[in-house]
Formats: C-alpha cells, sequence, structure tokens
C-alpha cells in the first residue's frame, strides 16, 4: 500500500507527504528525522488515505499540496482543524 498522509505541525501548519509505511515514517517525524518537520515538533497525524498505486498516492498528494486541495482539506477536516 502507498499512503498520503497529513500532519498538523506545532505551528498549526500542515504537512503533506506520501509514504508506503506509515508507522515508520509517522515515527521519523516524531522522531526528529524529518528536515522539515524536526524544527515544528510535536507533530500529529491527522489524515491519511491509503493507495494501492504509488501514482495515485503521488497525484493526490499533489493535489493536496494545491490550493483546491488545500481548501477541500480544510472543508473535510474542519472539526479536527477546530479543535486545535
Amino acid at each position: 500500500m502507498h499512503y498520503v498522509y497529513i500532519l498538523q505541525l506545532s505551528n498549526k501548519q500542515n504537512y503533506c507527504g506520501t509514504t508506503r509505511d506509515l508507522r515508520r515514517r509517522l515515527a521519523e517525524h516524531k522522531n526528529g528525522k524529518s528536515p522539515f518537520t524536526k524544527n515544528r515538533l510535536p507533530v500529529k497525524l491527522i489524515f491519511y488515505e491509503a493507495f494501492c498505486n504509488k501514482l495515485d498516492a503521488e497525484k493526490r498528494e499533489r493535489y493536496l499540496k494545491g490550493s483546491k486541495g488545500k481548501y477541500t482539506l480544510r472543508a473535510m477536516l474542519k472539526n479536527t482543524l477546530q479543535d486545535n
């Protein structure tokens, strides 16, 4: 499986990424082993999707990083984002 995931960083920014091993990648982020997130700890997993195909996951990641995707994400996670 291939995963697209969204983390909420300590500064309330969101980080979007893809991986084959979500548990390992989340542990890397939480342990400061990812350059972008290491200075924005703690991180919290707020969303993920699973795909059978790597190209589909990468396409979804590009969409979520764009303006339409950010709008969609805010609408989908409205309550989650308000709680934090």
